[in-house]
């Protein structure tokens, strides 16, 4: 059996070694408290037989109790609220309808600038897709911005027109978020 006092000396010697061990494996608040836990077990295997490598087995029973404590059921599922930069589960439900019915005026989206033709389906994408401006546009495909701006306003027109025949054949009735535009606003615009 090994004297006490030599114990504890070797035990505050090997404190933060067995710390730093310990820190890649559990939290910052429980390492105190396996430290702790790490002496009492050495001094209990101590007064039962005599050790002879004492700063190994203190290390080894450190490592082996903060493996024990991370594998515990109530340190699996015992997290702080503050752990969580965002909830583990969406808090408002989503309703199924509306997300399939949002899917599918996606889809008729991306049907409608389909059915462009290819410098109407550009203009049309770059500005209600990529959000560049109408000289942004001009620049980038090479046209002035008068033909731009005719190209994203038939562009719209006609989208408007396929997603509105798809929905009728669909039988939607009203869908939500999706503005009502008809031939004369888009006119109105193109004058602007």
């Amino acid at each position: 059996m090994t004297r006490t006092p030599t114990l504890a000396q070797l035990f505050l010697s090997t404190k933060r070694n067995m710390s730093r061990l310990i820190s890649h494996i559990v939290k910052p608040d429980d390492i105190d408290d396996i430290v702790q836990e790490t002496f009492v077990k050495t001094y209990e295997a101590d007064l039962k037989q005599e050790i002879k490598y004492v700063r190994s087995y203190m290390l080894k029973t450190a490592k082996n109790l903060a493996l024990n404590h991370v594998a515990r059921w109530d340190n699996k599922y015992n997290d702080s609220l503050e752990d969580f930069a965002q909830p583990p589960v969406q808090l408002t439900s989503i309703n199924v309808e509306d997300d399939y019915e949002s899917k599918e005026q996606f889809l008729f989206f991306c049907r409608a600038t389909d059915q462009l033709s290819g410098s109407v389906r550009k203009c049309f994408i770059l500005k209600k897709v990529y959000g560049l401006s109408q000289k942004e546009i001009a620049s980038y495909l090479r046209l002035s911005e008068s033909t731009v701006e005719k190209h994203i306003a038939q562009g719209l027109l006609k989208s408007a027109m396929y997603i509105k025949r798809m929905n009728h054949e669909q039988g939607v009735k009203h869908v939500k978020n999706t503005p009502q535009v008809n031939s004369s606003q888009v006119k109105k615009t193109v004058r602007k």
